[in-house]
């Protein structure tokens, strides 16, 4: 008898070309429909707005305008550029001639997708190559086994260590996709101190996500948010950083307990049955059996490669980059390791481009995962599925509406991925319902965060393929270990929601 075949989970791709088909029979279903736009001209001191139609005038730049127009928002955090991004005007929703995306815009989504994305496509191209000049000459397998003796039996700090750091730069300045760059050199770290993939991306996404969705001074989040929403970012804030902190303790005890099941029994791990295809991709020349020589000339060029980490950080936060700027820096970084390599001319470029080559999958998963923004953009009908949020929350009793409005967040955080364009897209128009039923403006900016913030723990439209291809994991996988995870923030947000509604 011939043995059955086990089927497999579909690839990244497969998945996202799914919801992509979906998406586009979506533009075919909800009706489309706009809010008029308005964005403030600095130079002419007026607002311009955008009609649902695409007709285009101005107004006067002075406060009696956001009055007349409903938007609860002080004129000067327009002109001090604390809302640069277009926002809509309550009330201004109108159906508009349906714009259904058919075969051809799903086909040819995926490519404008990659060329809206190829500042993140160049960054991830370059990093692939610093790898793989550093892979070449060994500097890893030495610097790993000399980590691997010094952290034995303190392997859980590591966990810790980064989880906490990305939590920090998440909650902060907003780290999210810039944590792209630190899977190929902690993920092999990982490995070595006995954890597998999943607690890696666990490490490193979670702390991002958990650090983003209680964001505290975010200016991509809660600061855009709470100016949207004509409030001070620092009203409430000790209660999201309490909030913050209860949520860190909660996610480290489960990686924990995981881990610890994983350390006691491998084949528990959710990733075992892929364990030689992932140490293959990432310790491929790694043998712990040979005593790596770890020398000067390896030394000199991993603390290079460190130090790019904390450049790239300062330079976010404090200089406002981005994958243009970041992509420089890494650069830079490697054209200076492959003149450390040793490697001839000849080599050193050879070995980049094969480093770079190796990441041909992770990219094509990025500009596929923006094709899908790209066809619901297109097809007009964010606007609608808020519109129809609204609809329901504004009938609400003050009992329901800050829970009902997290979980509409949640939802809209599918169809809006990009935290400032869902903070400056419905602040203005959800911020003011609150009035209505007597709950604290602060309390809907907490919804919006954490709302969004859940959400992006499993959004493919967001980062999460994207990393999961980086680390060789399927989605399923990763939805079996978090979807637990994720049930446990949600009924403590809710909780934390109700709790700020009535302090």
């Amino acid at each position: 008898m011939t043995k059955s075949k086990k089927r497999s989970f579909p690839t990244a791709f497969t998945v996202l070309f799914i919801i992509l088909i979906f998406a586009s029979i979506l533009t075919f279903v909800i009706p489309s429909g706009r809010f008029s736009r308005l964005v403030y001209n600095s130079t002419s001191n007026e607002f311009n707005i955008t009609s649902p139609e695409n007709v285009e005038s101005s107004l006067p730049g002075t406060q009696d305008t956001l009055n007349d127009l409903k938007i609860q928002i002080k004129l000067e955090q327009f002109k001090n550029e604390d809302i640069k991004k277009p926002i809509a005007i309550p009330g201004t929703f109108t159906k508009i001639k349906q714009q259904p995306q058919g075969f051809f815009d799903v086909l040819i989504a995926p490519i404008k997708g990659t060329m809206e994305t190829i500042d993140i496509i160049i960054f991830v191209l370059i990093l692939g190559g610093i790898i793989g000049i550093i892979n070449k000459v060994g500097a890893f397998d030495a610097g790993i086994a000399a980590l691997s003796k010094k952290t034995k039996g303190k392997e859980f700090l590591l966990v810790t260590l980064v989880f906490g750091l990305t939590t920090l730069g998440g909650t902060t300045f907003g780290l999210a996709e810039e944590t792209i760059a630190f899977y190929p050199i902690l993920m092999p770290i990982f490995l070595i101190s006995g954890f597998d993939a999943i607690t890696c991306i666990a490490a490193i996404y979670m702390g991002s996500s958990i650090g983003t969705m209680f964001s505290t001074t975010n200016p991509f989040s809660v600061v855009i948010a709470s100016n949207a929403a004509g409030i001070s970012f620092t009203s409430g804030i000790v209660f999201r950083i309490i909030a913050l902190l209860i949520a860190c303790f909660i996610t480290l005890l489960y990686m924990y307990k995981y881990a610890k099941k994983v350390s006691n029994d491998p084949t528990k791990s959710l990733v075992y049955e892929n364990k030689d295809q992932i140490h293959q991709r990432f310790l491929k020349d790694f043998d712990p059996t040979i005593e790596a020589v770890f020398t000067t000339r390896k030394k000199l060029m991993l603390a290079i490669f460190a130090l790019a980490f904390p450049v790239m950080i300062w330079g976010v936060a404090a200089n406002g980059w981005w994958f243009e700027e970041m992509s420089a820096l890494f650069l830079g970084i490697a054209i200076l390791l492959m003149f450390l390599s040793g490697l001839s001319e000849k080599e050193a470029v050879g070995t980049f481009i094969s480093g770079a080559g190796e990441l041909i999958g992770v990219i094509l998963t990025i500009g596929l995962a923006r094709s899908i923004n790209i066809v619901m953009d297109n097809g007009l009908i964010s606007d609608t599925i808020l519109n129809y949020s609204i609809e329901i929350i504004s009938q609400m009793n003050s009992g329901f509406f800050a829970i009902v409005q997290m979980i509409i967040f949640s939802f809209l955080g599918f169809f809006i991925p990009s935290s400032s364009g869902l903070a400056v897209l419905t602040m203005p128009i959800m911020a003011p319902l609150a009035d209505t039923v007597g709950v604290s403006r602060e309390v809907v900016v907490n919804a919006y965060n954490w709302g969004q913030g859940l959400m992006s723990f499993i959004t493919p439209t967001g980062l999460i393929l994207v990393t999961l291809e980086m680390a060789e994991t399927t989605f399923n996988k990763w939805l079996k270990y978090i979807l637990p995870l994720m049930g446990i923030m949600a009924v403590y947000s809710i909780g934390m929601l109700i709790l700020s509604a009535y302090l």
